[in-house]
């Protein structure tokens, strides 16, 4: 897998059958880009839990707040790193020892370990690195494109209504 680059449909296809996410470091600080991110899958109709050991058994936005992984009661379909790339081999075993396995191993902006992907891909995760699922939405729903922002997807196909506010749904292509 080319991490440099990602198709629009690979984005698309890991959006679309996602349903449960666990944010890695989400932030009970309303001003952290982590708890913007949370805040809006949930909003897209997405199941989020926060792991954070420091606010465990504490809710964020009405989601009870978990210390690790493996804590979360329910089966986890993607890992969304908020951390350091210096932290993410650590998670990346902590997501090994869960079962079942998630889907996707997501690490937001700025956040890439190619050794730990490689580990995780080998185990048949996908894995996407240096983007953030919240912009990733926004440009291929079309919903960025209201703000004026240029998206590079441009589509005259009706949007795919999915619960959530506002929530228009991924395009496929």
């Amino acid at each position: 897998m080319n991490h440099d680059s990602y198709d629009n449909t690979y984005i698309a296809g890991i959006l679309n059958s996602v349903k449960t996410i666990a944010i890695v470091g989400a932030s009970a600080n309303d001003v952290r880009p982590s708890y913007f991110v949370l805040k809006y899958l949930l909003a897209k109709g997405f199941s989020v839990t926060p792991i954070n050991p420091g606010q465990a058994g504490k809710e964020i936005l009405g989601r009870m707040t978990y210390a690790k992984l493996a804590d979360v009661p329910e089966a986890i379909d993607m890992v969304d790193i908020f951390r350091a790339a210096t932290a993410v081999p650590g998670i990346v075993d902590d997501v090994m020892r869960l079962d079942p396995l998630p889907k996707v191993i997501w690490m937001q902006l700025g956040v890439r370990h190619d050794e730990a992907a490689a580990r995780a891909e080998a185990a048949g995760i996908k894995v996407v690195m240096n983007r953030c699922p919240k912009i990733e939405y926004g440009k291929l729903s079309g919903e960025i494109g209201w703000t004026g922002v240029n998206s590079g997807v441009l589509s005259s196909k009706k949007p795919l209504m999915r619960q959530g506010f506002q929530s228009f749904g991924v395009r496929q292509k």
